[in-house]
């Protein structure tokens, strides 16, 4: 019968060596990812923002667009230099691992969508894969597309330019201290609406009073209408005085 060759001390150190070897690094698209059109609303929030889908950059040999693409979010801070693709879907870091690792992974939604909202997620768990809950901080948040399959990563894009999210602006008060002038400007103004509601506040009082406010009464049907008393003043000519 046939045997099968004896494997020397040699051999077996090539055999193991070779399933040793790291796996190949995935390839690289010359592409990164670019945030959406500015025309578009709601491209850059506080907690969200939006990116176009990178159709056609994954149309290769080995990799089309229907093939799972997900987008790696890291910190500009050490986060996308530290990245490393992980071997298998589940080794994907989820979001509740961002302080840690600097990084973690999202899935990428269906074709029929012209761009990705990242972080809209808002009532997800952080400890859940595949879901975009909104980014941890402001940024500076650098992304990568990133192709896994069952036997390793077969694709990564370039990193994008450091995206800052957002933030709302505190209203502060004037630099430097206040000159004695602007002091009694606001102070006049602080009480002026006071003094002219005082001067206001007899004529709201007395709407119909002459003596008061320079105005008569006008009395309804069957009133009788009250004047104030008129003095006559006689005028006499030279003449008429002549002739008694």
């Amino acid at each position: 019968p046939n045997r099968l060759p004896s494997l020397g001390a040699g051999d077996l150190v090539i055999l193991l060596s070779l399933f040793s070897l790291p796996a190949p690094a995935p390839e690289c698209i010359s592409y990164a990812p670019q945030l959406s059109s500015a025309t578009l609303a709601g491209r850059l929030t506080q907690s969200t923002f939006t990116l176009e889908q990178p159709r056609g950059q994954f149309s290769h040999l080995n990799i089309s667009d229907f093939d799972a693409i997900w987008l790696v979010l890291a910190h500009s801070n050490g986060g996308h230099q530290n990245f490393t693709a992980p071997r298998r879907v589940e080794d994907t870091p989820v979001p509740a691992n961002f302080p840690q690792t600097g990084y973690y992974v999202t899935l990428r939604p269906g074709n029929q969508l012209w761009v990705l909202h990242v972080g809209n997620d808002t009532h997800c768990s952080p400890m859940t894969r595949g879901l975009q809950p909104p980014p941890a901080g402001p940024g500076p948040l650098p992304v990568t597309f990133l192709v896994v399959r069952d036997r390793g990563p077969m694709a990564e894009t370039e990193w994008s330019s450091e995206t800052r999210l957002q933030q709302a602006e505190a209203l502060q008060a004037a630099p430097g201290p206040q000159s004695a002038g602007t002091v009694v400007i606001i102070a006049i103004l602080s009480v002026l609406p006071a003094i002219l509601l005082t001067a206001l506040l007899p004529c709201s009082s007395t709407p119909g009073n002459y003596d008061t406010c320079g105005s008569m009464s006008i009395s309804g049907p069957g009133e009788l209408v009250c004047m104030r008393r008129y003095n006559t003043h006689h005028m006499f000519s030279p003449s008429a005085e002549g002739g008694f």
